[in-house]
């Protein structure tokens, strides 16, 4: 199996340009052979608050198309975020396109404080998606800061836990200390994407990264880097490798 993150650098302001972005990387990782590819909190929009509103997707939202087209036409599971209008809620969401070109949605259930000025939290949407003999679950940003999210993830037996985030350089180191204790604990392989660059005028803290069940950090990305995290499991264990951008031109790393 292989699965792809992408560390992405967003436009703010400007949907079409983060959406080709999507596109071209869903793409590499396709070349990589991913099963799956997950971009970081938000990825479609960039972080947004005051301007949720107005850059708010639905949840069958036609600009979707062309990645739904991409996943299956690569048979790959696609994990992007914006914010999603439901009803009459807004929320700060996951669209979990499959390779059969079905769409669910997951919604952030632990807002960071300041959040709540735009959006909603909400336990209503938090599908689980079976890939081979895998169970795979999410979350976004702030709801790795409460144990009893990848506590649950555990107890319906998730094997993989995704986080789409949004972390700054400070925080990030504590990201990954959380991030490897609940793959420990819970038994599951964990992959993380966070941006590259900054959103909302913040700076971003990279690291984008996977760790297996025993809690061990198989690979990440730099601070700055963009481009893909690309982990492979051969029967029991894990390998990863990095493909980054610099000057415009995409390079592999070295195994990691």
């Amino acid at each position: 199996m292989i699965l792809a993150a992408a560390q992405t650098k967003p436009h703010r302001g400007d949907i079409a340009a983060n959406l080709d972005d999507h596109h071209r990387w869903i793409k590499m990782a396709a070349g990589q052979g991913a099963a799956l590819i997950v971009f970081p909190e938000l990825s479609i929009t960039g972080y947004e608050r005051e301007n949720a509103a107005h850059l708010a997707f639905s949840a069958n939202d036609t600009r979707l198309d062309e990645m739904k087209s991409l996943a299956v036409q690569h048979k790959m599971v696609i994990i992007a975020g914006a914010p999603i209008k439901i009803d009459h809620g807004l929320f700060i969401g996951s669209f979990i396109i499959q390779s059969d070109g079905s769409v669910a949605v997951y919604t952030k259930q632990f807002l960071h404080p300041g959040e709540e000025v735009a959006y909603q939290p909400s336990f209503d949407y938090n599908p689980v998606v079976k890939l081979d003999t895998e169970r795979i679950s999410f979350a976004i940003c702030a709801d790795i800061d409460h144990s009893e999210h990848p506590a649950n993830a555990g107890k319906i037996q998730s094997t993989i836990y995704i986080p789409s985030i949004f972390f700054s350089p400070h925080g990030i180191p504590e990201a990954h200390r959380l991030l490897s204790n609940y793959a420990q604990k819970q038994s599951m392989d964990v992959l993380m994407s966070n941006y590259g660059g900054p959103s909302w005028g913040y700076d971003a803290g990279g690291r984008s990264a996977f760790w297996n069940k025993n809690g061990a950090l198989i690979a990440e990305l730099g601070v700055a880097d963009e481009g893909l995290l690309i982990v492979e499991r051969k029967d029991s264990s894990w390998t990863g490798k990095k493909l980054v951008i610099e000057a415009q031109v995409v390079h592999p790393g070295n195994i990691l």
